[in-house]
């Protein structure tokens, strides 16, 4: 009989998984973050979503997507905090995952290994194309992988990249439309 990941479930009530939504700004991670997270709500399995506290863009402690769905979370500074307030759960959601620190992979592998199904959404890269706090790291130890895209705001061509239109050079900028946009390949480096 061949391994199938829904017959080991099936065998292995405590079987945990990490996956990963990643892409660019506006591509729609939160969103599906949130869809993926409200249809476990809706299995009633118990469910804790999680964001970085640095993260007040549209509310202190909602996860928000750009289209204002929301979903209630906890806002934590350092990642150990979501093994801590994590107890009882079978859904953890991570949003904003690359504003966390290094530990945040280490967190993830430990919360699967309880049984846990780990959602955990984030850029898999910063505005200059780089690979961005531990969404890469843990994109390599996930079971699945969602990439998604936005459109390019310059052609309407599938994009890829976070794009940012003022001057600051910091890595970590928080901001929407003002600071950010999408672009395909060709448009972010003007080819």
């Amino acid at each position: 009989m061949l391994f199938s990941e829904q017959n080991f479930a099936q065998r292995n009530p405590n079987f945990g998984a990490i996956e990963v939504i990643c892409g660019s700004m506006f591509s729609g991670k939160t969103e599906e973050l949130i869809r993926r997270l409200r249809r476990a709500q809706f299995a009633k399995l118990k469910v804790e979503i999680f964001k970085p506290a640095i993260d007040k863009r549209y509310d202190d402690s909602l996860v928000v997507s750009h289209d204002r769905s929301s979903i209630p979370s906890t806002p934590v500074d350092h990642s150990s905090a979501i093994l801590l307030l994590s107890n009882d759960t079978k859904v953890v959601g991570i949003d904003e995952a690359q504003f966390f620190d290094e530990d945040l992979a280490d967190v993830c592998v430990k919360l699967a290994n309880k049984g846990i199904r780990v959602i955990v959404a984030g850029l898999d890269m910063d505005f200059e194309a780089k690979p961005f706090g531990p969404i890469p790291q843990i994109m390599a130890i996930a079971e699945h992988v969602t990439k998604v895209h936005a459109v390019c705001v310059q052609c309407g061509a599938q994009a890829n990249y976070s794009y940012r239109i003022n001057e600051d050079k910091k890595q970590v900028l928080l901001g929407e439309k003002d600071s950010y946009e999408p672009r395909c390949r060709i448009c972010y480096y003007n080819l």
